[in-house]
């Protein structure tokens, strides 16, 4: 028979021990109970994350940027092609028609302001007269051979000054109004080089039937003779632009469990950070919310880390 102490004590201390338990299980963290339970995450990080070191990266070819400012930019891409500056162009022509006597010069050579071309021989006087070059420059056409007969009217030489050049870019009706003479184009070459930044200076206010198109031209440093006339050409004119404080590579963007994140880095290992985004370029988005300034994170074959952490997800469920 149990004593009075047992009747009374017993379930008080019962009640204790009962009322601690369930204290335990209130306030124990999900994740410690799974780490007691004996499920703790794959390499001693989180389920979602996964260690690559530099030389994975480098094989994967997995590039590295730190989010930070940039400027996004709204662009329209024009085609166009390269012209000679015809207010740097001057045709020489005879004053007097007469037989040509002496060639000096050639297409493609650099001449100087008065450099002797040619010599003339005068039908009405029987002497020669020289034809000098009127501007500095490289000898882009020349319409005479030696010994043949040359009038007051044809040009025989065409010196052009080709440290400038045109860039005549075709605008469709729909961007008419977006085009302005003042703004920044950004011609691309072809040659792999970095674009080269000039000014719309003229929107011809007269289209063109042919092509339902008008011209917008940028006139062009060229004294390095990357741009020479006759190449076609693409170009970008920058339409608006404005800062964005923090922002990110285009297609660091991944898609990971319905959600948009970007892979960041901590010493050798990635995790899949939610973000949320605002306004983009071709290049560059936004963030709004999710990142800070000088984070680290895979900026480009971010997809090569998407699949990592399936792989890895699979593996769990397994």
């Amino acid at each position: 028979m149990n004593s009075p102490f047992q009747r009374v004590v017993m379930p008080a201390v019962l009640a204790v021990l009962l009322g601690a338990g369930g204290w335990y299980m209130i306030k124990t963290p999900p994740t410690a109970v799974k780490a007691a339970a004996g499920h703790g995450d794959h390499g001693g990080h989180g389920a979602e994350t996964v260690t690559l070191s530099d030389a994975k990266l480098s094989a994967a070819g997995i590039e590295l940027a730190k989010a930070g400012p940039a400027v996004l930019q709204e662009t329209l891409r024009l085609n166009g092609v390269i012209q000679p500056n015809q207010e740097a162009l001057v045709q020489v022509t005879p004053r007097f028609p007469g037989v040509v006597r002496t060639l000096r010069r050639r297409i493609g050579d650099k001449v100087t302001k008065g450099d002797i071309l040619a010599s003339v021989e005068s039908n009405q006087s029987l002497t020669s007269y020289d034809l000098a070059a009127p501007i500095s420059g490289t000898v882009i056409e020349r319409h005479a051979a030696l010994g043949e007969y040359v009038g007051e009217t044809k040009p025989i030489f065409v010196v052009a000054d080709l440290s400038t050049v045109w860039a005549d870019f075709s605008v469709f009706q729909r961007d008419f109004a977006r085009v302005k003479p003042g703004n920044t184009v950004l011609v691309e070459v072809g040659d792999g080089g970095a674009p080269v930044e000039a000014r719309i200076s003229y929107v011809s206010p007269v289209g063109a039937a042919d092509t339902q198109s008008a011209l917008a031209r940028a006139v062009v440093d060229s004294r390095d003779m990357r741009l020479r006339p006759g190449l076609f050409i693409a170009g970008k004119v920058i339409l608006a632009s404005r800062k964005a404080e923090i922002s990110v590579k285009a297609s660091a963007l991944q898609t990971f469990e319905d959600r948009t994140v970007i892979f960041v880095r901590n010493g050798e290992v990635f995790e899949p950070r939610q973000v949320e985004t605002g306004e983009r370029d071709a290049e560059n988005v936004e963030i709004l919310f999710g990142l800070m300034p000088d984070e680290t994170y895979a900026a480009r074959n971010s997809f090569v880390i998407k699949a990592e952490l399936a792989k890895g997800s699979a593996t769990h469920e397994h």
